[in-house]
């Protein structure tokens, strides 16, 4: 019943909220990177997710009770990162999502999920690009779950609360995103004057405006999300280990 609660729920998350226009997103766009960019981030991904689809096998192998709970994990991204809000420069916003996959999974599996993701959205909602998801699943799906999983284990080990160490992991991760993507435009684009680390400054300044606020509400969602996990679905989580590497 549990399984069947959770399962409901996700895909009325992702009818209701991912399937609605999206114009100007802050995914990086089709056309915006030159070419030579395109296939930079998409060969440094390969081994992340060659690595996260090995380790995906294994979990949804070994461990059938941890499918709910990542498809769960996936519509949770797909949504979150499908909102956004109105950036100053024309673009937008928005939170990403993976900081869960990562602490539930860890990070090589959340690079396959944000890959996922971004996949979809850039077919099914024009959110992002082909030519760009390389760099799109680096900021998202590696970097920032990256960031996500070693601030959960770190602030877990210093035994801290669970609930801030689940904030703490996404909202970082969610920023730490951003920074990558301002990396990413800023060496696209560097200024014509102070180069990449100018238009670094620019850009990072630009998305802080809106993607700060934002980090501190992905990470508020996120602990509740995980506290409804650990009410609804304990008997999962712990299949996964979950409640065992935060001894």
């Amino acid at each position: 019943m549990k399984k069947k609660v959770l399962l409901t729920l996700a895909c009325a998350f992702v009818l209701v909220f991912g399937f609605m226009p999206v114009a100007n997103a802050m995914h990086i766009m089709e056309g915006f990177l030159p070419v030579k960019y395109c296939i930079a981030w998409g060969v440094v991904c390969l081994p992340f997710i060659v690595v996260g689809i090995k380790n995906l096998k294994k979990v949804t192998t070994n461990n059938r009770k941890a499918i709910i709970i990542l498809a769960m994990a996936g519509a949770y991204a797909f949504v979150l990162s499908a909102l956004k809000i109105p950036s100053v420069t024309g673009s937008s916003s928005h939170p990403t999502g993976t900081g869960l996959v990562a602490m539930l999974f860890g990070p090589t599996i959340a690079s396959v999920i944000g890959l996922i993701v971004l996949l979809f959205q850039a077919i099914l909602l024009a959110h992002g690009g082909l030519t760009t998801l390389g760099a799109n699943t680096f900021s998202m799906g590696i970097a920032g779950p990256l960031v996500s999983y070693g601030i959960y284990k770190a602030v877990r080990k210093s035994n801290m609360s669970k609930n801030v160490a689940i904030f703490l992991g996404a909202a970082l991760g969610d920023l730490f995103t951003y920074v990558v993507t301002s990396i990413q435009l800023a060496m696209a684009y560097p200024d014509p004057v102070g180069g990449v680390m100018a238009s670094f400054g620019k850009f990072a300044t630009v998305f802080a405006v809106t993607q700060v606020p934002l980090a501190i509400i992905e990470g508020l969602i996120t602990v509740v999300v995980v506290i409804g996990l650990d009410s609804l679905a304990s008997d999962e989580l712990n299949s996964l280990g979950y409640y065992n590497k935060e001894a």
